[in-house]
């Protein structure tokens, strides 16, 4: 897999990288030969430590990850927060650390990373998303909407740096087998047959199911691929 997508000695940041998915990614990227800085805010030994929320902070951390690694040729966003309530029952600062983490650190971070690949010609943006971007789940409001954005500023960077070799792209994904979801199940011990009934595929993905198509994003096999939110979520979004 590694020759024919051709990662190696690429150049790959991952912001949010020591997270449950955002680790899986890392995994996925080192096994292809890339080279992968991680920015977090409780990052790994050697990964950069950032609030993302922060402007400041944000370039700083693109900064440093792209001296580490001489440039970057891939930008992975893996960074985001969910609280699950009714619209009402929100309070402002709940609003307000949901857009922060979700998409304020999105743009804040991307900005430095896409001024990196203007210069070097060529690049990959790879956000994530969620189902929730379309489809109007019950207690997601404030998550939902920080993803629906995401595809918008996904769509936004692939027309304005599509012409410099720089394609933007989103992969959605639904439930996931995570210590995330297995925790919020194991809150709710009604809802993980609920949520199967749900998709056709009849189960919940797996991590590799993730990693794989981001992997093939991030490679020049997907270079006439751009603008688009990719939606691995069993057949979820077209029940």
């Amino acid at each position: 897999m590694s020759d024919w997508l051709g990662l190696e000695g690429r150049r790959v940041v991952v912001a949010g990288g020591g997270g449950t998915i955002g680790a899986a990614l890392v995994a996925g990227f080192e096994e292809a030969g890339a080279r992968v800085a991680i920015i977090d805010l409780a990052p790994p030994e050697g990964g950069v430590a950032a609030d993302l929320r922060d402007p400041e902070a944000a370039r700083t951390a693109v900064a440093a990850a792209r001296d580490a690694l001489g440039g970057i040729d891939v930008f992975v966003h893996c960074v985001g927060i969910n609280n699950r309530k009714g619209i009402e029952d929100y309070s402002t600062q709940e609003w307000d650390d949901i857009v922060g983490i979700n998409l304020s650190s999105a743009f804040h971070t991307v900005q430095p990373a896409l001024s990196v690949m203007r210069e070097q010609g060529h690049g990959r943006v790879i956000f994530f998303s969620s189902v929730a971007s379309r489809s109007g789940h019950k207690h997601h409001g404030p998550y939902a909407a920080t993803k629906g954005a995401i595809n918008q500023l996904t769509r936004v960077i692939a027309n304005e740096y599509g012409a410099l070799g720089i394609t933007a792209n989103a992969v959605a994904p639904g439930y996931m087998e995570t210590a995330l979801t297995n925790q919020y199940l194991a809150d709710n011990p009604d809802k993980r047959e609920e949520l199967i009934r749900l998709i056709p595929a009849h189960r919940f993905g797996q991590l590799q199911e993730v990693v794989d198509p981001v992997l093939f994003l991030a490679s020049d096999r997907a270079g006439f691929i751009n603008g688009q939110i990719l939606y691995i979520d069993g057949g979820r979004t077209v029940v």
